[in-house]
Order: C-alpha cells, then structure tokens, then sequence
C-alpha cells in the first residue's frame, strides 16, 4: 500500500500519524524516495510505503496498476501466479515474492514502455 505526499516536508507528521496507529518506520530500505513501515502486530500483514512527490518506486507501482487494468489477460495470468505462490510458499514470504519476480519485471517493463 502507496501513501503519496503533497511535499517532502510532510513526511515528519506522516511518521508521527502512522506511529500513533502502530506502525513502525523502517527508513527507506534502499530505495530513496519511499520509506517503509512495519505494519501494526495485532493487523493483517501488508507493506506500507510512505512516498514522497518525486519517487520513482511510486510511477512504477502505478504504470504496474495501470497495465493491469488495461489487460485484463495479464491481470489473471497474475492472479493466477499469486494463488499457485501463495499455496506453495504460504509460510515463506520471500520465497512468495521472489516467485513473482519475473512475471512482475517483464509486465513492469512493457508498462513504462507503453508510457513513453
């Protein structure tokens, strides 16, 4: 899940907003412009991405969104790979996301293509 700032300046507020519902601040996990959050222990576990105007990570979550709602083959061919990973690695998380790997790099690619 993408949280997208007006301005660099609000970042500190976001941080303290987000503490105050049990999040935890990561730091930006090496990808400047997106900073991480732990995800409140007693919630359902997600991603939380706090982003700032001009991060690059946001345009590319959003070309990836858009592709998909623009080809809906790709969209189940998706789904699809995120069921069969999620049964097979339902308690290896890393495991899960690297199996997406490629599918979501080569869908990525012709996203931000399609966009220049």
């Amino acid at each position: 899940m993408d949280v997208l700032l007006k301005a660099d300046g609000d970042f500190p507020g976001a941080v303290v907003r987000l503490a105050s519902l049990g999040y935890r601040h990561q730091g930006d996990l090496g990808i400047a412009g997106r900073e991480a959050f732990e995800a409140p222990p007693a919630g359902f576990a997600h991603h939380l991405y706090v982003c700032l105007p001009h991060c690059m990570q946001y345009r590319r979550h959003i070309a990836f969104r858009d592709h998909l709602r623009k080809h809906p083959d790709d969209a189940s061919a998706y789904a699809e790979l995120k069921r069969r990973l999620a049964a097979q690695f339902s308690c290896d998380r890393a495991a899960y996301v690297a199996g997406k790997t490629q599918f979501v790099s080569a869908i990525l690619q012709r996203a931000l293509e399609s966009e220049a």
